[in-house]
């Protein structure tokens, strides 16, 4: 509310001259997280609220810009990144294709500042049969996250710029070291499962993944 407020939330009309909003800014930002958590329609949400289909549009319209954190201009140069590929249902079959889970999907790269847990670049939907691999170059998102280290795992053989954990060799073991650095790398790997399960509570991001992000 306090960010919103800087940054003119609370002196918005609805629109119309003379006339303020219904609800209250405290109000008006739950509006738009339930929205954004629960996916709901217009004609759901409104009511809730006590408004009308049209005055929840506009507030989603207007506060929703508002809530999103300022981009970060400027990166640390050692800023370590995790990146993975999450399958997102969409019944647009432009972008989908039948992924493993046997329904059409797409698959979206998502990276998280290794530090900050922070989601700092996400990619254009490739279709959900892609591999991470390849969708890793084919998405764009290797050139947002170019000239900084990079985490995966071991699905995305064929990048050399990504940091992967060692393959056990065919005909061989690893060695203690190398199980070591294996283990170090999965513990923090995992941060990139747990951001993504955050993400996807947020049931919008069903609906909305799926579009190009800027």
């Amino acid at each position: 509310m306090r960010v919103v407020a800087q940054r003119g939330g609370d002196e918005i009309a609805d629109g119309r001259p003379g006339r303020q909003w219904r609800l209250d800014l405290a109000d008006r930002v739950l509006l738009v997280a339930a929205y954004w958590r629960t996916n709901l329609t217009m004609r759901q949400i409104g009511p809730l609220f006590g408004v009308s289909h049209s005055a929840a549009h506009r507030v989603i319209d207007t506060l929703g810009p508002l809530l999103a954190p300022a981009p970060v201009r400027r990166r640390r140069i050692d800023q370590v990144a995790i990146v993975d590929g999450t399958l997102v249902p969409t019944r647009d079959h432009r972008l989908a294709a039948p992924s493993k889970n046997y329904r059409y999907s797409a698959n979206v790269q998502v990276a998280i500042d290794a530090d900050t847990r922070l989601v700092i670049a996400t990619s254009d939907p490739q279709p959900g049969n892609r591999n991470d691999c390849t969708a890793y170059r084919t998405s764009g998102i290797d050139q947002k996250l170019a000239g900084r280290p990079v985490m995966a795992d071991g699905g995305y053989q064929g990048n050399p710029d990504v940091i992967m954990p060692y393959r056990k060799p065919a005909d061989g073991t690893l060695t203690d070291w190398q199980e070591d650095l294996n283990a170090i790398h999965r513990k923090v790997r995992a941060r990139i499962e747990h951001a993504l399960a955050r993400m996807k509570c947020w049931k919008i991001l069903r609906a909305r993944a799926v579009t190009r992000h800027p």
